[in-house]
């Protein structure tokens, strides 16, 4: 069956808030937990950057839930230095753990002051960087030059199983690019067909037979009006094409093109509700699409009331699925 799964948002909540939330959420009844990777949130009215690498081991050692995260290598972590996490981690908290590979975005990678590479660019350096981590869990000594480079890295603390580098994909043509050599997939929640379309092109160029999760970012709130200003205010810069988003380097630019949103585009582009049976239809149209983990990010800042509710009203009536394939 699938595990539903809860979000930590760096971008919107404080890391000692976060870890109360981690443990609550797993008292509630979520079988795991995902977060994001940010050092910049997506708006001010965010507000919030911790760094994961040291939320994620607390959280860890808070719990007895799996975890995963996305990660951009390549621009702001050089990618020896994330095996050295990736290694530790996975060294403390065997079977827990996985990370899920991203191109990244401008708003976090150009704090370094390099060139933001096109996304061509950024996906091979991408896949230069997953052969890296590969090569130095596996514990060879690594010397690399190309998009990256890497002088005689070895690592020396290995986990006794290596955790497994999934993919960030939005895309089609991304998900098909790194079936080959990705351990499975991370995407969100689009239209479902769509959706279909991109789990497919993962599994048909590689992927076939490994995990695929998929991140679900709604509104969920006492009232549905509280939902859509709470949506309105926390994740209305999240709308745009990639292209747009990908390619942005400040919080402010991105308040800036959001003052464009209309609360009634922001309805038709997430789930904004006030019904448990609403999000019981959304977790199960997702579990009977065959993915092995829903991501649960209720935008909303009241986690409290959300983890309550969903313990109370929705997890319960979550029902298997047969794991139909996409």
């Amino acid at each position: 069956m699938a595990q539903i799964t809860y979000h930590a948002s760096h971008e919107q909540h404080a890391p000692s808030a976060l870890l109360q939330f981690a443990i609550a959420a797993e008292q509630a009844g979520f079988q795991a937990v995902h977060c994001s990777d940010h050092f910049h949130p997506w708006s001010e009215r965010q507000g919030q950057s911790g760094f994961s690498f040291s939320w994620i081991a607390a959280a860890m050692q808070a719990t007895k839930l799996p975890f995963s995260m996305v990660c951009a290598p390549g621009q702001r972590y050089h990618p020896a230095i994330v095996a050295q996490a990736i290694a530790t981690l996975a060294e403390m908290f065997p079977g827990r753990y996985a990370v899920e590979l991203g191109s990244g975005e401008a708003l976090n990678e150009s704090i370094t002051g390099d060139v933001w590479p096109h996304k061509e660019e950024r996906n091979a350096r991408l896949l230069e960087c997953a052969q890296v981590i590969r090569s130095l869990l596996n514990g060879e000594l690594v010397t690399h030059n190309g998009l990256i480079c890497v002088k005689e890295a070895k690592l020396y603390t290995l986990p006794a199983v290596s955790p497994p580098l999934m993919v960030a994909a939005l895309s089609e043509r991304t998900a098909a690019w790194a079936g080959a050599w990705a351990d499975g997939l991370i995407t969100v929640d689009k239209e479902k067909e769509e959706l279909k379309k991109v789990v497919a092109a993962f599994r048909d160029n590689g992927g076939a037979g490994k995990p695929v999760f998929v991140q679900v970012a709604f509104s969920y709130a006492a009232s549905e009006q509280e939902a859509l200003e709470a949506a309105y205010d926390q994740w209305r810069t999240n709308f745009f094409a990639p292209e747009v988003l990908n390619d942005l380097s400040r919080p402010t630019q991105f308040d800036a093109i959001a003052d464009y949103v209309t609360r009634e585009e922001l309805q038709q582009k997430m789930l904004i509700t006030a019904s448990p049976e609403q999000c019981i239809r959304k977790i199960q149209d997702c579990i009977d699409l065959g993915f092995d983990r829903v991501i649960l990010h209720n935008v909303h800042r009241d986690q409290e009331m959300f983890i309550r509710d969903f313990q109370d009203k929705i997890l319960p009536h979550i029902r298997s699925s047969k794991n139909v394939q996409l």
